[in-house]
């Protein structure tokens, strides 16, 4: 099965400057997330970037790299944009690799393209259990609610699904017939679906939650959510975030 990694690399985060250029051992961390993704089996890997800097770096370091907009409000708008410049068919698998996440279990990036390819729906991603209260009431860990057949009923910051009776009683533990799963932000579309997303407008509860996935089932689209084998490493958000994997890559 062929599929390709595209990995949207904005410049100016919010919260970290120059983000993607990061130094982690002598690499940039885009270029450290494209190596994790060159272990996936992938028929190609793309960085995908608004900054001719970030583009450099790629191809100094032998990737396939793009310019794109500097507006683009999401990973997924930027993936449309590339979809578009190069004219895939729309049944080709596109697997968006966050660009943050320099340690990016490749096979978190090959399950997500199977799972697509096997199903009907219009986007795949990857879940795990939540086994801890703590991480159920944070809201910096999305949770998911499935459907029978494993497609999405909604992801939110808020503790879903909420066991009334038990969380009356105590918030310090789990109920044990309760499944609770964490989203894992790592997505397989098709190029088909990708050119409508482009067209879609925000959703309400997007807005809200500030998920962008939201919008995809806000439309009616299918989402299939497969369960992963293990917890993602940490990504890169914060000063402290980039401290602690420059420390874990000085180390190697």
């Amino acid at each position: 099965m062929d599929f390709k990694v595209i990995i949207p690399a904005r410049y100016a985060s919010t919260r970290l400057f120059a983000k993607p250029l990061l130094d982690l051992g002598g690499k940039p961390m885009v270029v450290r997330v494209a190596e994790q993704a060159q272990l996936s089996g992938a028929q190609e890997i793309w960085i995908a970037t608004d900054h001719p800097d970030v583009l450099a770096a790629a191809k100094h370091y032998g990737f396939l790299a793009t310019m794109t907009g500097v507006d683009h409000q999401s990973g997924t708008d930027r993936l449309a944009e590339v979809v578009e410049q190069q004219g895939w068919s729309d049944d080709t698998l596109i697997v968006n690799a966050q660009g943050d996440e320099p340690l990016i279990a490749p096979n978190f990036i090959a399950n997500a393209a199977h799972q697509l390819a096997k199903s009907c729906a219009d986007v795949a991603t990857l879940a795990y259990p939540i086994h801890h209260a703590a991480d159920f009431f944070n809201p910096s860990i999305v949770k998911v609610v499935c459907k029978e057949n494993n497609d999405a009923l909604y992801f939110s910051r808020a503790p879903i699904p909420y066991a009334r009776d038990h969380f009356a009683a105590e918030f310090h533990t789990l109920p044990e017939n309760m499944s609770a799963y964490r989203h894992i932000g790592l997505y397989a579309y098709r190029v088909g679906f990708l050119k409508a997303y482009a067209k879609l407008t925000p959703s309400p509860l997007e807005k809200i939650e500030m998920l962008e996935q939201l919008r995809v089932l806000w439309h009616g689209f299918r989402i299939s959510v497969m369960l992963a084998d293990h917890l993602p490493m940490p990504g890169v958000d914060t000063e402290e975030d980039a401290r602690k994997m420059q420390e874990h890559f000085n180390k190697k």
